[in-house]
């Protein structure tokens, strides 16, 4: 992984940078490392410092973000950036009390900095470790009621030393061994301790209390074209879903399908297949409809992007599957 330091270089005195670790801790929230690396290089290339995020416009670093979703990340980690840089001398705290006072930084977080960053004795507990720990200890009380009895045996395990490799190391075994489905329980490294393993009943655990069924919502989005290629696009609300990042007009998301009124009067085309998407909370089901408008066209909704300046790659990925839809009739 790019933002690691291995074992035998961290023993020869090659720190990790705290930079590197946060910031990629905050983009691993909720997210895989397979969608995570191509961005964390993305950033640090264009971004190498914390100063240099703290010095980016919005705009570019939410663009930059788009498409890993969860866009709260995005706000927090200029947020944060500009706390660390303007207010702490670009010195990021070194525990878990000072980490937990920058925007966006919890206690999975500011554990996993203190103690991958810094080599600070912090218990880390991720998905990985709460599905390790309640195998080990055959915890069959189901989650997330469970996560405060799974923390205080993470805890009890925390080794003397070398608190940075460890953390990483049993966060390792349960993505790669100790996995959801199929463990490995041949291989791993713990099966002489493991509590599960011989009651047959690790692929069981961690239990889960049922989830919630989620809601349909729905909504309609008007893609407007002008003839020179320029696409009208409007940046949401700071605060909310899909906050501060550029999208097509288009109306509320509802439960109950909402008064579709173009924001404007033009020919519409209503396409005949939805754009669909599923967010943490709900699914989003929306209606698309078109329209080519002359170079000349005011409006006072958005704003057109020219066809030289427009990336659709710049948009989050419901966006994406809006102008997929449209793409093929312009």
């Amino acid at each position: 992984m790019p933002w690691r330091v291995a074992p035998a270089d961290r023993l020869a005195g090659v720190a990790p940078d705290p930079y590197h670790v946060w910031m990629s801790e905050i983009m691993l929230q909720q997210t895989t490392v397979a969608a995570v690396k191509d961005y964390f290089v993305k950033f640090t290339q264009r971004w190498p410092t914390v100063q240099d995020l703290a010095a980016a416009d919005d705009a570019d670093v939410m663009a930059a973000w788009a498409g890993l979703g969860y866009y709260a990340r995005a706000r927090n980690l200029l947020k944060c950036a500009r706390v660390v840089a303007n207010e702490l001398g670009g010195v990021f705290p070194s525990d878990e009390v000072g980490l937990q006072k920058l925007p966006g930084v919890g206690p999975y977080t500011s554990a996993a900095v203190a103690s991958i960053a810094f080599d600070q004795s912090a218990t880390v507990l991720d998905g990985n470790v709460e599905r390790v720990m309640a195998r080990y200890h055959l915890i069959e009380e189901p989650l997330p009621t469970s996560k405060e009895t799974l923390r205080g045996l993470a805890a009890g395990m925390l080794p003397d030393a070398r608190f940075g490799d460890y953390s990483q190391a049993i966060m390792d075994l349960g993505a790669t061994i100790c996995t959801p489905r199929s463990p490995a329980c041949g291989i791993c490294p713990w099966m002489e301790g493991c509590k599960a393993r011989p009651a047959g009943m690790a692929a069981e655990l961690p239990k889960k209390l049922p989830k919630a069924v989620k809601p349909t919502r729905f909504g309609t989005c008007y893609v407007a074209i002008r003839k020179d290629g320029a696409v009208l696009l409007e940046r949401r609300p700071d605060k909310g879903l899909l906050g501060g990042m550029l999208g097509w007009p288009g109306t509320e998301w509802a439960v109950d399908a909402p008064d579709m009124r173009p924001p404007f009067e033009a020919e519409w085309t209503v396409l005949s297949e939805e754009a669909r998407h599923t967010f943490t909370h709900f699914h989003l089901r929306l209606s698309v409809q078109c329209a080519v408008v002359t170079d000349d066209f005011d409006q006072d909704v958005g704003e057109f992007i020219a066809a030289s300046d427009y990336d659709v790659n710049d948009l989050p990925t419901v966006m994406r599957k809006v102008w997929k839809l449209v793409n093929p009739t312009v």
